[in-house]
């Protein structure tokens, strides 16, 4: 199995392929050029495989939540290619994408680790979601949900269970001089508060919602925002900046 992932929902710019089990990837922090730099970085990734468009079996993308500008280039450039290519989609979650981003920490356990994956949504919120890694029948660790996605203050964001020992991932933890992590505080074994969504870990996660039967037809992928408003009001600009002082 073949297929392209795009991953553009935060500053980084990050474009995979999945080539019959083995994933390249190019991946750089590059806010604003994310309409630039994709699909090149597409074709570069097809041309270093030795694969040409015909050969590929989907398209995956990182669906949200993140920036709204990133969320909705992403869906539009991989509906794009698969309606241009008559390919299905797959949608993944950038959220269980950045949870992916845990395997790389020293601190990680393996089967039955928690993680807490949360990314900075700007307006003194974040977006977050729980997951637990099992391994699949190939032997590879997945994060399965444990809650919903939602955006809300770090100040508002309970953990699932009362096991202790989760691992933090994404800048989430960075937002709000760090609210997040004193609210979990002891908690928490370790966190990544620089981690930020790959289009490699979009690729692996994609790769076993093929295998689940879950690809769809592109014109169905969708975008989620979690936030209905997606810029403040004058009058909430106004009092943001009040409420910080």
């Amino acid at each position: 199995m073949n297929h392209l992932a795009f991953e553009l929902s935060t500053e980084a710019c990050s474009v995979a392929l999945w080539a019959n089990g083995e994933v390249i990837e190019r991946h750089e922090i590059a806010p604003r050029r994310h309409a630039e730099l994709a699909l090149p970085w597409a074709e570069a990734l097809l041309a270093e495989a030795g694969l040409a468009k015909s050969q590929l079996d989907a398209i995956a993308v990182g669906r949200g939540p993140g920036a709204f500008t990133g969320v909705r280039l992403g869906i539009s450039i991989s509906q794009g290619i698969a309606l241009a290519l008559d390919l299905p989609a797959l949608p993944v979650s950038t959220l269980a994408a950045l949870a992916m981003r845990s395997l790389s920490q020293p601190a990680h356990a393996g089967d039955g680790q928690r993680v807490l994956a949360a990314i900075d949504a700007r307006m003194q919120e974040v977006y977050v979601a729980s997951y637990v890694f099992e391994a699949d029948a190939e032997g590879m660790f997945l994060p399965r949900s444990l809650d919903v996605e939602r955006v809300q203050p770090p100040d508002a964001v309970a953990l699932p269970d009362s096991v202790d020992g989760w691992l933090g991932v994404g800048t989430g933890f960075a937002a709000q001089g760090g609210a997040l992590v004193e609210r979990l505080g002891a908690r928490l074994r370790a966190v990544d508060a620089e981690a930020l969504p790959r289009a490699g870990d979009v690729a692996r996660l994609a790769h076993g919602a093929w295998c689940r039967g879950e690809a769809i037809a592109p014109e169905l992928l969708e975008p989620a925002y979690l936030r209905n408003n997606v810029a403040l009001t004058i009058a909430e600009q106004q009092a943001l900046r009040a409420s910080r002082g």
